[in-house]
């Protein structure tokens, strides 16, 4: 990567900090990072930090055209399912419009654009999916990840397309994710209801960085499906958590999907084979107790910093957002 120029958008996310982690640990690479909040999370160095928000053509013409990047990554969207389906503007807006002016800035440059989808983008009727299987979403969230997808396909421009699914990890000052709220509830001894009809891949969000950046370096294009080795339940997934963390897994009751009564449907027998990924990136995607393990000594070394410095935003104990 020491002679790319990357500029990371959403870089205040989870998956956008830990691709921030390996870029600017690995080999010296130019490194912009950008995101909606006017302030990174935490700094850096030496990548440098610009603000943009990219439902704005202008703003994301701007950190294209200062980055000049061979690389833009792109981490930004709205993830909350039941969210999109009830304020589907802003969902468009952002998952489909942003990559939109990403494309239309990239032009300038000619910078191969990595973009990350999701599973969604199936009706979760004869999962797990491979890249090649047909796309009928079930969501608007779903329908916005396909439509982001096939604005890159129809670009014309280097693309590099990521499905995942159930991203879970630790980082500064991210919104919880499954992991995160499950932990979070289990401690404070409250009993949760857990899906036990949909199947998927848990997938460490510090895989994902890796099978993207992976992808870079080889110069890898076209679609990959990079999530967790592991397909199970939600509610399989769960109690694996309380064990890992040694939490009362008897708080956990299983609860059909119909119960619950969502505004946005969910694909129920989904999960993506990786093997294509593993093959052609060289990646080897944790099991649930290796990705666990891997969360149990991040949030440990979040809460030695936080009696250092203060409470650290986004660990169990501090002020994650949901």
């Amino acid at each position: 990567m020491s002679s790319r120029r990357v500029l990371v958008f959403g870089a205040n996310g989870l998956l956008g900090q830990k691709v921030a982690d390996l870029l600017v640990r690995g080999t010296p690479a130019s490194v912009t990072l950008s995101s909606f909040e006017s302030a990174p999370v935490r700094p850096m160095e030496p990548a440098e930090y610009v603000q943009a928000d990219i439902t704005s053509k202008k703003d994301v013409k701007q950190a294209v055209a200062h980055a000049e990047p061979d690389v833009i990554i792109n981490c930004a969207a709205i993830t909350n399912v039941d969210a999109c389906e009830t304020e589907r503007e802003t969902a468009w807006k952002v998952n489909v419009g942003g990559v939109e002016h990403i494309i239309e800035a990239a032009r300038r440059t000619g910078a191969t654009i990595v973009h990350v989808s999701s599973d969604y983008i199936f009706d979760g009727k004869n999962g797990p999916y491979t890249e090649d299987d047909r796309p009928e979403p079930l969501s608007y969230y779903g329908k916005t990840k396909l439509a982001g997808e096939n604005s890159l396909r129809a670009s014309g421009m280097n693309y590099l397309i990521a499905r995942t699914m159930i991203l879970y990890g630790f980082a500064a000052g991210v919104k919880q994710n499954f992991a995160l709220w499950l932990i979070q509830s289990l401690e404070k001894q409250t009993p949760v209801r857990i899906v036990d009809d949909q199947l998927g891949n848990p997938t460490l969000a510090d895989d994902l960085a890796y099978g993207l950046l992976r992808g870079v370096e080889l110069g890898r294009t076209g679609v990959y499906n990079i999530a967790g080795r592991d397909i199970v339940s939600r509610y399989e997934f769960a109690v694996r958590i309380a064990r890992a963390f040694s939490l009362d897994a008897s708080l956990i009751s299983p609860v059909k999907t119909a119960q619950l009564r969502q505004p946005a449907h969910r694909p129920l027998k989904s999960g993506l084979i990786t093997l294509k990924a593993e093959v052609e990136l060289g990646i080897h995607p944790s099991t649930i107790e290796q990705g666990l393990a891997v969360l149990k000594n991040q949030i440990s070394r979040g809460k030695r910093r936080a009696a250092d410095s203060g409470p650290v935003p986004g660990q169990p104990h501090g002020r994650g957002k949901h």
